[in-house]
């Protein structure tokens, strides 16, 4: 559940608050009782290369569909 809090209090609190994000939490800014913004953690990098060995492709899978698969698509 986010943490809510009011434009006012997030203005005071902004360092203590991008602690509770940088530890996974999220913040939800608010006026007037309504929400208007949300902070998340940013998306950690990726990395070229994590799944190496881990995706395949058979050799045929480019080959045409055989005929009862292909005319199941053509209706």
């Amino acid at each position: 559940m986010p943490i809510k809090v009011n434009v006012h209090e997030a203005k005071t609190r902004l360092s203590r608050l991008l602690a509770l994000v940088e530890a996974g939490e999220e913040v939800v800014l608010m006026r007037g009782g309504k929400p208007v913004a949300r902070l998340v953690p940013l998306p950690k990098e990726r990395q070229p290369g994590t799944a190496k060995g881990r995706v395949w492709l058979a050799d045929d899978f480019d080959a045409p569909l055989p005929e009862e698969i292909l005319s199941a698509f053509e209706r």
